[in-house]
């Protein structure tokens, strides 16, 4: 009866989630909004990504919580080929009733 009750918790909260990211490490020129956009459509999520004059890159990524979490995995853990991520830091996480942001594209 437990395990019914969470998942009827879960069903009623928010259909999606949103997040912030800013990733560190070698991730310039080394083609990872490129890579992150290409991933970020295969999963079905949306959002954005840019790079920073601080040499990291930032953005927001919007869908169901189990495809933003394989996103921030993939953020953390998987990047562009000739990337190296040192670190990701993920913020602003919140549940939202429908997504604000259409497709996914790079920012300049």
């Amino acid at each position: 009866a437990f395990y019914f009750i969470l998942l009827s918790q879960i069903a009623m909260s928010s259909k999606y989630a949103s997040v912030d990211f800013e990733i560190f490490g070698n991730v310039q020129g080394v083609c990872f909004r490129m890579y992150t956009e290409d991933q970020a459509k295969k999963l079905g999520v949306t959002g954005w990504v840019k790079n920073t004059r601080q040499g990291t890159v930032v953005g927001q990524v919007q869908g169901p919580p189990d495809k933003v979490n394989e996103m921030k995995h993939w953020l953390r853990n998987v990047g562009s080929p000739s990337s190296r991520i040192d670190r990701a830091e993920f913020s602003n996480e919140r549940d939202i009733s429908k997504l604000e942001i259409r497709g996914f594209g790079t920012r300049y």
